[in-house]
Formats: structure tokens, sequence, C-alpha cells
């Protein structure tokens, strides 16, 4: 991955980035990372989360969407197949858990917090649809950029 700092992006790409509201923290082994967006909206469940992140994630951050819902959608199973599927990180407008493990996997994850509770089993959810949470629309495949500074998007990926 080429070095990044969203700060310097910012300023370069002033008109063409949106920026992520604050409040959301670290849980995964790194802490920046880029790469296209896969969208998920999870509906009380994690369901079609496990699916995507089964997938080959060709170097992709996921980006949930779980409206918040105080249960866990993340945790170390989902990160050992995040890694081992290729993901770069995962992104949960929501909460993740089994942190004491999550931080040791080399795949980012953003979360609004924890929770030990994990979500329910059903069958609900959509995949590859536009979300917008925290002041931002994320589209599925235009590009994001984490770092210790915040996270931006962009429609097209960013010379750096």
């Amino acid at each position: 991955m080429a070095e990044f700092f969203t700060a310097d992006l910012c300023d370069k790409y002033d008109d063409e980035v949106q920026v992520l509201a604050s409040g959301f923290r670290s849980f995964g082994g790194v802490s920046k990372f880029s790469g296209q967006i896969a969208t998920c909206r999870l509906i009380d469940n994690n369901t079609e989360l496990i699916k995507l992140i089964k997938s080959d994630g060709k170097s992709r951050v996921c980006v949930v969407d779980v409206r918040a819902k105080y249960v866990a959608v993340v945790g170390d199973k989902l990160m050992a197949f995040a890694k081992q599927n290729n993901w770069v990180g995962i992104i949960v407008n929501g909460y993740v858990r089994d942190i004491e493990a999550t931080k040791d996997i080399n795949v980012g994850l953003l979360a609004l917090g924890t929770c030990p509770k994990k979500a329910p089993i059903q069958n609900s959810g959509e995949i590859g649809i536009n979300l917008n949470f925290a002041n931002v629309e994320f589209v599925e495949n235009d590009y994001i950029y984490v770092d210790i500074d915040g996270v931006i998007l962009a429609k097209q990926p960013l010379e750096i």
C-alpha cells in the first residue's frame, strides 16, 4: 500500500473528498488502510456480512450500516475471515466485540464502540447499496482512505 496521510489528501483534493464524522474508534490490528468500498446494510443480524466477508475481499474495505443497534456484528471470527479472504478493513456503523483478539488481526476495524452481545442469526440484509451515515454517502466501488487523523471518501483513486 502506498504511503498516504488523510490530512494531505484533504489539502490536495479539498473539493473531491467527503470526511466521515468523528466518533469511530479503531479496534483492528491496522490503523491505516485504503481501498475500494463494498457496502452492506444489516437488519437485526449479521448473516449478509458473514457471506460478504467469506468472499474474496480483493483488498477492499467493507462498510457496514447496522443503524447503531446495540449488538456486536463483528468479532474475532469475522475478523479472521476478513484477513483470510483479503479484506483490508471493516468500518461498522455499530458495535464490535472480542477486541482483545481483533487488535492482533492485521485488518483495520473501525466502529462506534463495543458490545459483548452478538447479533442474532437471521436472513436479512442488503449488499452493494448506497449507505448514508456520519455525514457521508458510501457508494459501492468508490474509494476510502483511513488513518489516525480520520476517514475520507472519494469517487476516484487519489494520487498520493
